[in-house]
């Protein structure tokens, strides 16, 4: 075998290299020409279509724009249907509000219902024809011709509505309606009418027309707590929906627009005058003549007197909806729909908290110019007792004591001093109570003035202001941003505790300006009495079948509690906020014989007023403020809320063994044991009263009124007299002074950055 020597190896690999590269450059050249070849064949076809001239402007141009417009319309359509599709994703989407429940309180009696009814769930074909004729007639007379969406009726309804300067027509269709009822929420954007559209092309693709006129009759709310025409007919009629004549069929069919407003229980000539134009829209859309609904006309409906029952609304509300989120969790293969709940309220307690709110607002309202008001009261392991989400539910059905967020003011520094507690800090710390800034924001004390040098327990109790933005900075030390990480600190401890709203990272976050909800605010003051145990709120106690077979239970399947901060903070809080109660801004919230602790909060331009306190009983939340965020006349948390407080912790611990707070102890106990008449005695004496109407500028007016009138007097003579003292010399003019409590409840300078506020 011949041997290749280095040198004859190195011209081989020469050679290779050389051809590798013709190669390479050969097919890249007739790459090139082949495909100019075919650009050039391509370019002579494309010649034949080629159109010139005016054909070009008017024809070709229009056509590729519009197709660039329409693909880029379909790109941004699926952007948009993606969200709305994502609804529906649970394999059970329509299984989701066909829910019927029964509500019983913690002892087993009757108290409501919620959802459709099953049990007597009736045909579309039973359906009488004058109810379905009106329904169609008033909320979508197209109904069987659309789409989902009908077009002509919405643009009808957008010009009326331009006309009239305002909403006069709703331009949605009962798919639309349904959709909404299925899969979203009430709240009004863009976003939510987006979704409802491609929801309503969806549900047009998976269900037929009759299928969808029915889900909307048994879905829709019509006003007292029912859902459903016939769970209304029973309601407003004591009839079924199959034997109502044309004049309740009216009368039902326009609840679909506004069932609070028109609900005949509450309105009566504002639900007639709404049947009188669902007459008018049968007869104009030519269901029926003028003859045939002159009968209907003139013998109007007349619905069950229900002015009697009071049923706690806002309540079942929130335990519906606990309920069908709860119901989620089942398995997939449960299929039963009908339930019997147990839940924590109990009656006595949350008449009491409807009462003391109305009382309060009836008396006080008008001088404070505080419109609504919210309650919430729970037991230490987070079940609900009572609630009140607003003044009146058949007014308005929005509840502020669950889904309103509202500014907690000072009510949220214990959240802060706790965390302080956490981090070497103790109730005896001393800290200066003096200027403090953070960038351009420094914080400012109600009285616009400083106390120096005070412990935790003295700040907390007279709610200074300047002290927990002080200890935010000092719990971040040794991070590059201090008033940051000391922040981070607080909402982790807040988080903890049960607050799951978003709690925005603000320079004023210590001081209360992010938001929260009421429940979650009185839950998480349970922690303090749990011995840092937190807890969730909660109104379901136990859950079972139609037919009485458990299916679900707190004790047993509910969230355990969690220790959330050490027990020892938890006790040291419940001493410092003893103090708020005892010789604070709370006073007002005393209980005889009842050791108990919380914190008041009112928030910027007297927008919000608060008081959060707890026994070792239970723990409660109170707010009042207008809903439009408009300011009161100066209510404090010290006030109403107070007093509110402490009118429902009366009658909530009336027959109940009193429990101790961990930290105050039998020692803190107030003389007197709790008897109603003394209790009642005892409110009546803390009345809250009118906000004070005298200004210092009205004090001082005052003051110079009575020195015209001596030196008036000085000027009278008396024959054998003048006017002066025994002395002989002038009567000296009266000085008038007012304490500095009365002035720091009068008007004061508005300063360039607003203080948070007691």
């Amino acid at each position: 075998m011949r041997q290749i020597v280095p040198s004859e190896w190195k011209k081989w690999f020469r050679h290779f290299l050389l051809d590798l590269d013709a190669r390479i450059d050969s097919s890249l050249f007739n790459s090139a020409v082949g495909l100019r070849e075919l650009w050039e064949r391509y370019s002579t076809f494309m010649d034949r279509f080629y159109v010139g001239r005016w054909k070009r402007w008017v024809f070709i141009e229009p056509l590729s724009e519009g197709a660039t417009i329409g693909l880029a319309g379909l790109v941004l359509m699926l952007a948009l249907a993606i969200p709305a599709f994502r609804e529906t994703s649970d394999d059970d989407w329509l299984k989701k509000s066909d829910l019927a429940v029964t509500f019983l309180d913690r002892y087993g009696n009757p108290i409501g219902s919620r959802g459709i009814k099953h049990n007597d769930s009736i045909p579309l074909e039973d359906f009488p024809d004058n109810l379905i004729k009106a329904t169609l007639a008033t909320e979508d007379r197209r109904f069987y011709d659309h789409f989902g969406i009908d077009v002509a009726g919405t643009a009808r309804a957008l010009m009326t509505n331009a006309q009239a300067g305002g909403v006069r027509q709703g331009g949605s269709s009962i798919t639309q309606q349904l959709a909404k009822n299925l899969f979203l929420n009430n709240e009004r954007t863009i976003e939510r009418k987006v979704k409802e559209a491609f929801l309503a092309i969806w549900l047009e693709t998976r269900l037929t027309k009759n299928e969808i006129l029915k889900l909307y009759l048994d879905r829709a709310y019509m006003g007292g707590g029912t859902f459903g025409v016939d769970g209304a007919a029973h309601f407003y009629f004591n009839k079924s929906a199959r034997d109502v004549n044309l004049a309740e069929a009216a009368m039902l069919a326009g609840l679909f627009k506004a069932p609070t407003k028109y609900a005949p229980h509450i309105n009566l000539p504002a639900a007639r005058a709404r049947a009188n134009v669902v007459l008018d829209n049968l007869v104009d859309a030519g269901f029926m003549t003028e003859g045939q609904v002159f009968g209907a006309r003139r013998n109007p409906a007349n619905a069950v007197d229900r002015r009697d029952e009071n049923s706690p609304n806002y309540y079942l509300d929130y335990a519906f909806d606990e309920m069908r989120k709860l119901v989620m969790t089942f398995p997939k293969s449960y299929v039963e729909r009908v339930f019997v709940v147990r839940t924590a309220i109990d009656m006595n307690v949350q008449h009491a908290a409807e009462s003391a709110v109305e009382n309060q607002l009836r008396q006080f309202g008008r001088d404070y110019h505080a419109t609504q008001a919210a309650v919430v009261l729970a037991d230490l392991d987070g079940g609900v007792r009572a609630m009140v989400g607003g003044r009146d539910y058949g007014a308005s059905q929005f509840n502020r004591a669950v889904d309103a967020m509202r500014q907690p003011g000072s009510s949220f520094k214990p959240y802060v001093y706790a965390t302080a507690l956490m981090n070497g800090f103790t109730p005896k710390s001393i800290v200066v109570d003096g200027p403090v800034c953070i960038g351009n924001w420094c914080p400012q004390n109600y009285g616009r003035s400083y106390s120096g040098s005070v412990t935790l327990t003295q700040a907390i109790t007279r709610s200074i202001n300047v002290v927990p933005v002080k200890l935010s900075i000092a719990m971040g030390k040794g991070s590059p941003n201090p008033p940051k990480a000391g922040r981070a600190k607080i909402v982790e401890t807040a988080r903890k505790m049960g607050i799951t709203a978003p709690l925005v990272d603000t320079p004023s976050l210590p001081i209360g300006s992010t938001e929260v909800s009421v429940v979650e605010h009185a839950v998480a003051y349970a922690t303090f009495p749990n011995k840092g145990r937190a807890v969730k709120p909660h109104s379901v106690l136990e859950v079972r079948t139609g037919a009485g077979d458990l299916v679900w239970r707190w004790d047993r399947d509910g969230k355990k509690p969690t220790q959330a901060i050490p027990a020892s903070v938890a006790a040291d809080m419940a001493e410092m906020m003893s103090h708020v109660v005892d010789e604070g801004t709370a006073r007002r919230a005393q209980l005889d014989g009842i050791p108990a602790a919380g914190k008041t909060g009112t928030t910027n331009a007297f927008r919000d007023a608060w008081f959060v306190g707890y026994t070792g009983n239970f723990t409660a939340a109170v707010w009042y403020g207008n809903d439009d965020y408009s300011s009161t006349n100066r209510m404090t948390g010290g006030s109403l809320p107070a007093q509110t407080w402490h009118d429902v912790m009366v009658v909530a611990h009336q027959g109940v063994e009193i429990k101790d707070i961990p930290g105050i102890g039998a020692g803190k106990k107030r003389p007197d044991a709790v008897a109603s008449a003394n209790a009642n005695a005892k409110a009546s004496e803390v009345n809250p009263g009118p906000p004070p109407i005298l200004t210092r500028r009205g004090a001082n007016i005052l003051v110079r009124v009575e020195k015209l009138f001596d030196d008036a007097a000085k000027t009278i003579t008396v024959p054998g007299k003048t006017s002066s003292n025994e002395s002989g010399k002038p009567a000296p003019t009266s000085n008038v002074t007012f304490p500095d409590s009365f002035a720091s409840a009068t008007d004061q300078p508005a300063a360039a950055q607003p203080p948070r506020k007691n």
